[in-house]
């Protein structure tokens, strides 16, 4: 796993309980860290309002797109240049892309499930 941008955790004086606190902090951080992926090449891909193709477009992304995975869920069944898949990425608040067009480098899940 790749770590785009990583903040460090400082507290005012930091000492003891504090800085386990801190440490425990940057560690959570370093591990929840975003990734980016990118999005079929030649694809203009559609971010719909759900997890399926039923759902209203409420965006295009352009060629050449990096999209973050915030969580997965099913949805409908689409096929695209990675597979045949019923994953759909939620690529930010009610916005949802096929895990078919977007290159994870696997045919799973890699993020947590949206609850």
């Amino acid at each position: 796993m790749s770590v785009d941008r990583v903040e460090e955790v400082r507290g005012a004086g930091a000492s003891g309980v504090a800085a386990e606190a801190a440490a425990a902090g940057a560690g959570e951080a370093a591990a929840a860290a975003l990734h980016y992926y990118p999005v079929a090449p030649g694809a203009r891909l559609n971010v719909r309002s759900g997890p399926g193709t039923t759902y209203g477009i409420v965006r295009v992304l352009a060629e050449g797109a990096m999209v973050p995975i915030f969580c997965q869920t099913p949805g409908s069944s689409v096929t695209g240049p990675y597979g045949t898949t019923k994953i759909w990425d939620n690529i930010d608040d009610g916005e949802y892309v096929s895990d078919a067009y977007v290159r994870t480098g696997s045919d799973g899940y890699v993020a947590a499930r949206c609850a």
